[in-house]
């Protein structure tokens, strides 16, 4: 499983002209899912996620996951987007090889784990719609992005 997390002051993903998740500051994470990958390999990506301290503290420091920025009576939030082209792969030729991304009803089963896990942990958790042409938009925050792989 492969994800790339943008610390973002807001993040919004739309379909056909339709809102369908918008976030406040918190992270957004564009996650891919591999041919191996199951629901375990998901939980264990977003539990990683969910403890990020890639927030500022008091100090200016990054030192806070989103656990711990959420307000007084706020929870923390999280935009997920499911993106296979995180597996393209572009070693040969120019045409990107998507060999590497799990077929389309297995991802769909195990991001939406990932969705479902996210919430279970308590964060305000938004997603985008699986298998079709999004529009996502944010505003990165630092700006701030890791790439993560659960086989780490």
């Amino acid at each position: 499983m492969r994800a790339l997390i943008q610390r973002a002051k807001w993040g919004k993903v739309v379909v056909d002209g339709e809102t369908v998740g918008e976030i406040g500051p918190g992270i957004v994470t564009l996650l891919a899912v591999g041919l191996n990958d199951t629901a375990a390999d998901a939980e264990k990506i977003i539990e990683k996620i969910s403890k990020l301290r890639i927030f500022e503290d008091g100090e200016g420091k990054m030192n806070l996951s989103m656990t711990d920025v959420a307000g007084a009576g706020r929870k923390a939030e999280h935009l997920l987007i499911s993106q296979f082209t995180l597996y393209g792969d572009l070693k040969k030729g120019n045409r990107p090889s998507f060999l590497g991304a799990a077929k389309p009803e297995v991802a769909r089963e195990i991001f939406e784990a990932a969705v479902r896990h996210s919430r279970a942990l308590g964060l305000h958790t938004q997603a985008g719609r699986f298998q079709t042409e999004m529009e996502v938009s944010l505003l990165n925050q630092g700006p701030v992005t890791f790439w993560l792989e659960s086989e780490e």
